[in-house]
């Protein structure tokens, strides 16, 4: 789908700018992104019970954007970082994560927001959505014990490195 200025969809990863909401434009991108990943799984996963309850290839080879979509559908806020880099906005952050497939999910926002004491409940929330989605999702606790997710494809699906 293309944005306004012809560049396609991206999703909100926390490291851009606030997404832009103008006439609800931006929820209906992300409506149909996030329909388009159900309807990738309906298709691909035909071996499975549940085909809309694990990852598909596609989003296990692109878990970042697939991650991102999930989120950002399930109307959990990113956060946003202006062109200096200084973080505006509190809300998940994501990055590729330590092992291969995976996406490490973090919960900021600018100084003196507050994201420190509320990052529990919000990880949390991020993680009922994946887990929800099929994902593997583990809590961990990282430097001045500020907490992360490590976000997994499930056991036994094919991660980008296995060949």
């Amino acid at each position: 789908m293309d944005t306004e200025d012809g560049t396609g969809f991206e999703p909100a990863t926390g490291d851009g700018p606030t997404a832009p909401v103008p006439g609800g434009r931006r929820s209906a991108s992300v409506r149909t992104a996030f329909e388009g990943l159900l309807q990738i799984r309906r298709l691909t996963n035909t071996a499975h019970a549940d085909p809309q309850g694990i990852p598909a290839q596609w989003e296990i080879h692109r878990p970042v954007r697939a991650v991102a979509i999930a989120l950002e559908a399930s109307g959990l806020a990113a956060s946003a970082v202006d062109g200096s880099g200084l973080r505006t906005a509190t809300g998940y952050r994501l990055q590729r994560g330590e092992v291969p497939g995976g996406v490490r999910v973090e919960w900021l926002g600018p100084p003196g927001s507050g994201a420190a004491r509320s990052e529990e409940a919000e990880l949390a929330r991020c993680a009922a959505v994946l887990r929800e989605l099929g994902w593997t999702v583990l809590l961990y606790r990282g430097a001045r014990r500020r907490r992360f997710l490590e976000v997994e494809p499930p056991a036994g699906a094919r991660r980008p490195n296995d060949g």
